[in-house]
């Protein structure tokens, strides 16, 4: 297999930390989003749509999303497990997963992308151009902080995201509160199960990856 990485960017770090947490060693290739190399003809080849993370299988099959690269390691290499063994649990994992994305992922990108130079033109990735609008950072700040107190008070119930101990569903979170720092929001400090929570995965060596 092969594991097409960049080490500055959230979403390549969500399955490099699910690709650590499950042990195993992929041979990997940094893609440098700062130099534009997804958007090479080369990695474009590779996948047309010039996002990463990509994992390409021992068999050919290219995968293009977390949650299919996560889905297919997990159905090869089962412990640890970190979708859920049983369909309750799966289904927790799955919802909790995609709760973070919409209300964590989607409205961080969108403040970043909409208000920092790097990206002026470029507010969505992908190999198509489009502007920036301003109002979508104003709003993705808005939302992020109505994240954070979401995860706050499902922390406040549970030691971690889905389950009762560490899932996908937490290693997006993670990525997602980190990457925050790229539009100067971190977690409140009256947030304390939040960063009880952050400090525990910290200490993991998949999140120094």
């Amino acid at each position: 297999m092969i594991f097409y990485d960049c080490s500055t960017a959230p979403n390549p770090r969500r399955a490099r930390m699910f690709i650590a947490e499950k042990g195993l060693q992929i041979e990997t290739r940094d893609i440098s989003i700062a130099k534009g190399e997804q958007l090479s003809e080369a990695f474009r080849s590779i996948n047309p749509r010039a996002t990463i993370p990509v994992l390409v299988t021992d068999d050919g099959l290219t995968l293009t999303e977390n949650l299919g690269i996560a889905a297919y390691l997990e159905a090869l290499h089962p412990d640890p497990p970190l979708m859920g063994r049983t369909p309750a649990e799966k289904g927790q994992v799955l919802m909790w997963h995609a709760i973070v994305e919409a209300q964590g992922g989607l409205p961080i990108g969108e403040a970043l992308r909409n208000s920092h130079p790097a990206f002026a033109h470029r507010a969505i990735p992908g190999p198509e151009n489009y502007a920036q609008l301003p109002e979508l950072a104003e709003r993705g700040r808005a939302r992020t902080k109505k994240f954070f107190d979401l995860l706050e008070a499902r922390l406040q119930q549970s030691a971690y995201v889905a389950l009762d101990h560490l899932t996908l569903a937490d290693i997006a979170a993670f990525v997602f509160v980190d990457f925050a720092r790229v539009i100067k929001m971190r977690i409140p400090e009256s947030s304390t199960a939040t960063h009880a929570w952050h400090d525990r995965i910290a200490e993991r060596p998949s999140a120094r990856l």
